[in-house]
């Protein structure tokens, strides 16, 4: 492996303008594919074997024609304080709003209040449902400003006035966050590397990377049906690895230069044994997002390709373009320890008392880590465990309109809704009763809805709507509690219980469906396929870590340190955001249950970026081992010329998510604050601490290896071994010491 990528390295160096060529055809194509593309409409959601899916689809096909999958909206009149809604000048101002909404070209239908009777029962609060014959994402600025206009007509007559529903749903907002991920990236690698030319490496490489992916999805979004928050997934990860791997490899590169090697020689090495780590450690994240489609829910399974996509685009970048950029930079790189003029590269370095340089904040640490190993290990562990306590409280939901800001409309209509018509009102369930098998199907809904009326936590129930055939009839029930709360749950398993008053009163088959009832159902397939996506991904990593270092106890502390981190960091985020600790800090508005696929999507991104640092830094430590040093001088030197760049690295991955944590929509503050915290745990606790105190007390054992599996086992050779009988003929007299030679043929 650093044999082959040591000759891709040079050739890509000396290549640099075919290399660069291809990048930049390749960001050229993916530009024009994406702006060419048709505009993608909303990505489908289904989770294919549940009762609530089973339900949807039995409506798409007995109730043609109904735009199931239409926008909504729906919107919430208040009368002003003392007065009611049906006072005569309320009623002519509600009347006008209900006109005006349905002038609509795309508006398939409205709903008068007065003529469905749906005003609270002390007649302040009323509201009219608006379907669309379009979906959310395909509704035009015409629609949703006669929408808003409508509304504000409404106020303008002296009624509250607020609009529920996924109609004005807002798109999540791009650019911004990831800006700022890039601005904080851009100072640290400049205080890392010291030079403004190799701090912009990788920030040009991991833009170009994030380009090419984000447009390639963008191009491809209509066609395979991806939604924004694939592109938004895709663009935070891309960017976080782009930018590490170049690190790694700009890092080393200056290494290499220090030790008084020619450019090419050096770029080759470079990515020969830091490019190696780079492999590997982004085979682990694309296993782990890949992996995502053992849940079997195909927007998770989307999201997660076209992810691990855009980490393998910023692998090839790596061990490609950077080499290639490196080349163009010639002299303009400084050796490591070499720092620009104007960030004090004239100072003189410092010394200890007997005149050598002093050692640096890595090495200091990783000896006082072994000095007291047992100690540092207890307090670690001990401090992460007391992080990850909260999770013994975990409650799993979906968001809903309760979850917004309380500065939206959608948020301030869910709350009239509450007030007016009970916090069930915002869920309701939709119960199909599929009488196609029946000898009455009218009495068998008849009898479904007396059975579900017996219940408890039921506030209404409506009467049965039959299709034309009349074998099929829809009944919509209120529930007494909000719709993520845990009665709500209970009252949906209770009526799908084959032993309760409903199914036992009746020859039809009931199910139900509905947001409530799919939010549910996702929860639940969620969590049945936890322990087997952790199984999988942790399995086949474990197996690529063993290959990679030659050892299994290596893998195993590996492993069990990401374990660590990922309960730590969903405590955290339970905390927060379920318990409120902090929360106004952060700018959480709602508490409440923690997003369904949180556990899961932290499982998967977290391991694959907690492998990066892992990879990187204990590699240089294998390195050590291999050419010689003690187990303990192997952690120190691991440390001295690893600890500086997965500390920058880890910051600026830290930054990049942190960034999402401003978004005003819950879900993407969540998984910015998750993944935040947990690459702080996992980097700064797990990796640079536990890691190094758990290899002092193994010793030697660390690096056992069976002689079976040893044989067994490919040379991976990350450590670089192979790459020691090109030492003299490399740097040979006639090699071009500062990558300036001329191209012929390109």
């Amino acid at each position: 492996m650093a044999t082959f990528l040591y000759r891709l390295g040079r050739l890509a160096f000396r290549r640099r303008h075919f290399v660069a060529l291809i990048w930049v055809a390749l960001l050229t194509l993916a530009g024009v594919g994406a702006a060419t593309a048709p505009t993608a409409g909303d990505s489908s959601f289904s989770i294919p074997g549940t009762e609530a899916q089973k339900a949807f689809d039995l409506l798409e096909q007995r109730f043609p024609g109904t735009s199931a999958d239409g926008a909504t909206a729906r919107v919430v009149f208040k009368a002003p304080a003392g007065e009611k809604i049906t006072d005569a000048d309320a009623k002519a101002a509600v009347h006008k709003t209900v006109d005006a909404l349905a002038d609509g070209s795309e508006v398939a239908a409205v709903s008068d209040p007065y003529v469905t009777k749906t005003f609270s029962e002390n007649g302040a609060i009323a509201y009219s449902s608006v379907s669309y014959k379009v979906g959310p994402g395909e509704l035009t600025d015409a629609s949703k400003d006669g929408l808003e206009k409508a509304a504000q007509d409404a106020r303008d007559a002296g009624l509250t006035v607020d609009v529920g529903g996924d109609a004005l749903a807002a798109e999540p907002a791009g650019g911004a966050t990831e800006a700022i991920g890039i601005v904080i990236a851009a100072v640290v690698l400049v205080l890392t590397f010291g030079s403004l030319l190799a701090a912009g490496l990788p920030l040009l490489t991991a833009i170009v990377g994030v380009g090419i992916g984000v447009g390639t999805i963008t191009a491809l979004a209509s066609a395979l049906d991806l939604g924004t928050t694939t592109s938004t997934l895709a663009a935070m990860l891309g960017l976080a690895v782009g930018i590490d791997y170049a690190l790694f490899i700009v890092s080393r590169y200056r290494s290499e230069l220090a030790e008084g090697r020619s450019r090419e020689e050096a770029a080759g090495r470079a990515t020969g044994t830091a490019g190696s780590a780079v492999v590997f450690a982004g085979l682990t994240v694309v296993i782990a997002l890949a992996g995502l489609a053992v849940v079997q829910v195909p927007m998770l399974t989307k999201m997660g390709v076209a992810a691990a996509g855009t980490v393998a685009v910023a692998v090839l970048i790596a061990l490609t373009m950077i080499p290639a950029m490196l080349g163009y930079a010639g002299r303009r790189i400084k050796p490591a320890g070499e720092k620009a003029r104007f960030l004090g590269g004239r100072r003189p370095k410092k010394t200890d008392a007997s005149g050598e340089p002093k050692p640096n904040m890595g090495t200091r640490w990783a000896r006082f880590v072994l000095r007291r190993p047992v100690a540092v290990l207890i307090v670690g562990v001990l401090g992460l465990g007391a992080v990850a306590a909260p999770v013994a409280s975990l409650e799993l939901g979906l968001p809903d309109d309760g979850s917004q800001p309380t500065s939206t409309t959608q948020r301030r209509a869910y709350d009239l809704l509450s007030e007016g018509f009970g916090p069930g009102f915002n869920g309701p369930l939709m119960i199909v009763v599929d009488g196609k098998s029946s000898k009455d199907p009218k009495t068998a809904a008849t009898d479904v809805a007396e059975g579900i009326k017996k219940l408890d936590d039921v506030v209404s129930v409506t009467p049965a709507a039959f299709n034309k055939a009349g074998d099929t009839a829809t009944i919509t029930v209120i529930p007494d509690s909000k719709p993520s709360s845990v009665r709500t749950e209970d009252l949906v398993h209770a009526i799908r219980a084959g032993d309760g008053p409903v199914k036992s009163s009746t020859d039809a088959d009931v199910l139900v469906t509905g947001t409530t009832a799919m939010n549910v159902d996702f929860s639940q397939k969620l969590n049945d396929a936890l322990v087997p996506y952790l199984a999988l991904v942790v399995g086949l990593a474990f197996l690529l870590l063993i290959a990679v270092f030659r050892s299994v106890l290596v893998p195993l502390k590996a492993a069990l340190g990401f374990l660590l981190s990922v309960l730590a960091a969903l405590g955290a985020v339970v905390a927060v955001f379920q318990w409120g600790w902090l929360a106004g800090l952060i700018g959480v508005e709602q508490t409440g249950p923690i997003m369904s696929m949180m556990p899961i999507f932290m499982v998967g991104v977290v391991f694959g970026l907690a492998m990066d640092y892992e990879v990187f830094l204990v590699t240089r430590m294998r390195e050590a081992y291999v050419h010689g040093e003690s187990p303990g001088q192997a952690v120190v030197t691991g440390f001295k010329y690893g600890a500086r760049v997965v500390s920058a690295a880890a910051v600026i991955m830290i930054a990049v998510f942190s960034g999402f944590i401003g978004a005003g929509e819950s879900m993407v503050k969540m998984i910015g604050f998750g993944l935040a915290i947990a690459v702080a745990f996992d980097a700064f606790v797990v990796r640079m601490t536990l890691v190094p105190a758990v290899l002092a007390l193994l010793g030697d054992k660390a690096w056992w290896v069976p002689k079976w599996l040893d044989r067994a086992l490919p040379n991976v050779d990350v450590e670089g071994e192979g790459l020691r009988a090109t030492d003299a003929a490399s740097d040979t007299p006639d090699a071009d010491p500062d990558g300036r030679r001329e191209l012929v043929g390109v």
